[in-house]
């Protein structure tokens, strides 16, 4: 409407602050002017120059391109502006690239749903020891879990979806755009035969999901009890890693008190050595399926059981008509 102007109020610096930084606490707001270069003065004009590139990439089909969308871009690069299209592209390409993945992209589909409620992911509401968000929120610093998994019920492919799925659902709290993500993965119970699913169309296809086409920051990401089979895997996709992923990936094994000189173990689970009760890993799959979390109506056994020569060939690179 003519004459509209977003509301504004102060940060603590005395700056204007725009609506779209309304969600962040004043710990979170000094956060992410310092590690970020998070100007309220300016934050409109960012969006704009990134929303301004998007003539430039006529191939992709950007479905999103309003100013909190595109905050949390500049956001994942640090307001660098080309850095932050760049992600937003390839964020879009990849779900024109594997537009199969994105089908029924929701809690309830069946693949997803039997993945969320056997703890992939899961999450742990707790802070770590950076006090990273200093507000009350739903998730304020998760530390997302995996757990052994159950191959036949669902493929890897649906891990990977329900994973994204989390993240997306995640990524809406604006203190997550600035604090980040802890992951810990944990490799019990995973056994040669599993490993060897992870084929390479199966890495590549995570690696640029996660790594190059999602605006999350990751401050860490610990391997516990993996096997041997999963450091021989590890060396193999090292390459393929971003310096800075690399930097951020800790492989612990049984070493415990290694994972806990990161993050405090009055935080974790027993299972991770923690002063927490047990695991449930279920919590996280309750918040997302909510009341349809016990109804089961719409499982079908044979989704689980795709082959996974046919879920590659679905994953196969295919352009979006536009």
């Amino acid at each position: 409407p003519s004459g509209w102007a977003p509301c504004c109020r102060c940060s603590p610096e005395g700056s204007a602050m725009t609506h779209l930084q309304a969600g962040l606490s004043p710990e979170t707001l000094e956060k992410a002017r310092l590690e970020l270069n998070e100007n309220p003065d300016t934050l409109h004009q960012d969006i704009q120059e990134v929303r301004d590139m998007v003539i430039t990439r006529p191939d992709i089909g950007f479905l999103r391109t309003d100013d909190a969308f595109i905050l949390r871009f500049l956001r994942a690069r640090k307001f660098q502006h080309f850095e932050a299209f760049r992600l937003l592209a390839q964020y879009f390409e990849y779900r024109q690239q594997n537009l199969d993945m994105f089908k029924s992209f929701k809690a309830t589909d069946p693949g997803i749903k039997q993945a969320l409620k056997d703890g992939f992911p899961g999450g742990l509401a707790n802070l770590d020891h950076y006090g990273r968000a200093l507000r009350v929120c739903p998730c304020p610093c998760p530390i997302l879990t995996t757990s052994p998994l159950n191959i036949h019920r669902y493929t890897l492919v649906d891990i990977l979806r329900a994973i994204l799925l989390s993240l997306e659902a995640m990524i809406e709290d604006p203190e997550l755009q600035v604090n980040g993500f802890v992951l810990i993965i944990d490799w019990s119970n995973f056994t040669f035969k599993q490993a060897s699913k992870l084929t390479p169309s199966m890495l590549r296809l995570a690696i640029e999901g996660l790594q190059d086409s999602f605006p999350a920051r990751f401050g860490g990401i610990h391997f516990v009890n993996q096997p041997w089979y999963i450091h021989a895997l590890y060396t193999v996709i090292r390459p393929f890693l971003k310096e800075k992923t690399r930097k951020r990936i800790f492989l612990h094994g049984n070493n415990l008190n290694s994972l806990h000189q990161l993050i405090h173990p009055e935080i974790l689970p027993s299972e991770f050595g923690g002063m927490l009760p047990p695991y449930d890993m279920g919590t996280w799959a309750r918040t997302l399926l909510d009341h349809e979390y016990d109804d089961d109506s719409e499982c079908n056994a044979d989704s689980y059981n795709t082959p996974a020569k046919d879920v590659e060939k679905d994953l196969s690179p295919k352009s979006m008509k536009r």
